[in-house]
């Protein structure tokens, strides 16, 4: 075979938000996105070069080869050999499928959405339930439904080189691939739109001639499907939920109505040129589902087996400098569509000597009813001890049953819902 090289530009859609950061700072979050020129969300190729190795080396080490030898042939190594794969920046699609490599003078109105950000927040909280002191953040993300074009290009000099490079591009295809930062926290989740390739004779004046600009897709003449991958490194959970009655996943904000509101979140449609109500979504961070599961796993865990829940922070992972470590769970956001179906509940605070309303303490919540069933996907690496597995079924089950709340004001009689748990497609 002689020497070629193989060209191939990716669209892929943000199935969730995603978490691209820049690790910068300023003076409206703690974490911005990492940002183009032109100040659009931009993904840098370095990262999508360390995801796409990372998951190389995961799906080969399942096939039972443990040698980094293969992946080195790709992505090189940092003593001798060079790397024989170049990743292109992730830029920003708009409405006409352009990307924009150079320097812009004025922004289309579908470009400007993407000045001001959704931000989500997160805090760390205590053993007792409560906030833990200075953990708050503020984390900029791109919408859910924003859609990026990139570049993969690969010298191949034998045959298992062109194999290798189509493999990177079945993995792109993964359903537990994630782009960015925040994987076990529901961001990072992609579905892949199209793939166009072609071959180019090294140094031919067709390849001289080929615009390395990810605007030059026409060129490529060939479409690319990813085949499915066999990876069995997860088991895959589904909750199968209907909301029983209401719920509310707390957005720690209010609105002219109310004291404290629901979680929402906009969603970008291609075929619109704006964002209006109809793009807004209810939001179920994974974050919030991750949590209550958590701690109903621990417990489970430990009336069983009387001890430290070590194998529980196995799954879940743990903070702390010296034991500090990634879970091994994969969730995803999900995002509902808003019905407008909500209702206020006014709560008074009563002075339990006379038996009246406390001066100055209404407070008003506006909660959720989707009559819709919907499905949380969750994967599990197979790695771990079936006493842990045992009790996150456990708790996914109480989660079915209607026995363990989901949301916020699960006191009150919120976030409860039925329905049914499969693993791997089958009824548990």
């Amino acid at each position: 075979m002689s020497n070629k090289h193989l060209i191939a530009h990716i669209v892929f859609e943000a199935k969730t938000a995603l978490k691209v950061g820049s690790s910068n700072y300023d003076f409206l979050q703690d974490s911005p996105i990492m940002r183009d020129w032109n100040g659009l969300p931009m993904i840098l190729g370095t990262s999508l070069a360390g995801v796409l190795r990372k998951s190389m080396v995961e799906f080969l080490k399942n096939c039972g080869k443990d040698d980094l030898g293969e992946v080195n042939e790709v992505f090189g190594d940092s003593c001798q050999k060079g790397s024989k794969v170049i990743f292109t920046n992730a830029l920003l699609l708009d409405n006409q499928n352009k990307v924009y490599e150079n320097l812009l003078l004025e922004k289309t109105d579908f470009l400007k959405l993407f000045n001001i950000l959704p931000k989500r927040q997160n805090t760390a909280i205590t053993e007792k339930g409560v906030a833990k002191d200075k953990s708050k953040r503020d984390n900029e993300v791109v919408f859910a439904g924003t859609r990026f074009k990139f570049g993969i290009e690969m010298l191949c000099e034998t045959s298992e080189d062109e194999e290798r490079f189509f493999l990177l591009l079945d993995l792109l295809n993964l359903p537990t691939f994630r782009i960015g930062s925040g994987s076990s926290k529901g961001f990072g989740a992609i579905k892949i739109l199209k793939i166009s390739y072609d071959e180019f004779e090294v140094n031919s004046k067709r390849y001289v001639e080929f615009a390395n600009s990810l605007n030059g897709t026409q060129e490529l003449k060939r479409e690319y499907r990813p085949q499915e991958c066999k990876f069995e490194k997860y088991d895959m959970y589904e909750l199968h939920l209907k909301a029983e009655n209401f719920f509310i996943f707390g957005s720690g904000g209010c609105d002219d109505e109310v004291d404290c509101v629901g979680s929402y979140e906009m969603v970008l449609c291609y075929q619109e040129e704006n964002l209006s109500e109809k793009s807004k979504r209810i939001l179920i961070p994974a974050s919030s589902i991750k949590g209550a599961i958590s701690h109903r796993t621990t417990y489970y865990y430990n009336m069983a087996n009387n001890e430290d829940a070590k194998e529980v922070r196995e799954i879940f992972g743990s903070e702390g400098e010296l034991e500090g470590a990634k879970g091994k769970i994969l969730m995803s956001d999900l995002y509902l569509t808003n019905n407008e179906n909500q209702k206020i509940f006014a709560h008074n605070k009563i002075d339990s000597f006379r038996g009246g309303v406390i001066n100055g303490a209404l407070f008003q919540e506006k909660v959720e009813s989707v009559n819709e069933e919907f499905k949380i996907e969750i994967w599990v690496e197979r790695n771990i001890k079936q006493e842990a597995i045992k009790a996150f079924e456990n708790a996914l089950r109480d989660v079915a049953n209607g026995m363990l709340a989901l949301g916020g004001l699960g006191n009150k009689g919120h976030g409860f819902f039925s329905g049914k748990v499969l693993k791997n497609g089958v009824e548990i």
